[in-house]
Parts: C-alpha cells; structure tokens; sequence
C-alpha cells in the first residue's frame, strides 16, 4: 500500500518543477523585455505558456522571442522548449 508521504513527496516535486519552470521563463522575459510579469500570470499546460499580460507586452515578448527562445533553451538545457502565448 502506498502512503500519504508518498504521494505527497511526489506531488511535492512536480509542484516545485512547475513552480521553477515559471520561475524561470518569469525572469528569462524580464531580462529581454524588461516587463516585471507576477508568477500567478504565467500558466504552462501541454508545452504552451500562457501570458494573462497587457497585449502591448505580449507584442513586445513577440518580437523577441528569438532571443528569449535561445535564454530559455539555455535555462532548460533542451531544444524541445515551451510555445508562448
């Protein structure tokens, strides 16, 4: 029978993975726009970021998002990296 610390220590480690992810991709667009965006904006689901931003930000985000593709690259140490939106 598994037990509840079980469960929970797993639970545990996808929260904080997820919580570093969006961490992360927080400070990877504030360094290369220059928008200070809070974590609870920021939701990730199937490989997708969603922004709940101002468009005028997103648009920006838009036209560097080569440049913040390649930091986020670099952070997760992977090429299979996260769609903005």
């Amino acid at each position: 029978m598994i037990e509840v610390k079980d469960l929970l220590a797993r639970w545990g480690s996808i929260l904080l993975s997820k919580e570093s992810k969006v961490e992360t991709i927080r400070s990877v667009i504030s360094s290369v726009v220059g928008v200070n965006i809070d974590s609870e904006d920021i939701k990730i689901s199937n490989n997708t970021v969603y922004l709940n931003i101002k468009p005028i930000y997103k648009s920006e985000i838009l036209l560097k998002k080569d440049r913040i593709d390649s930091l986020l690259e670099e952070a997760f140490h992977k090429k299979n990296i996260p769609n903005i939106r």
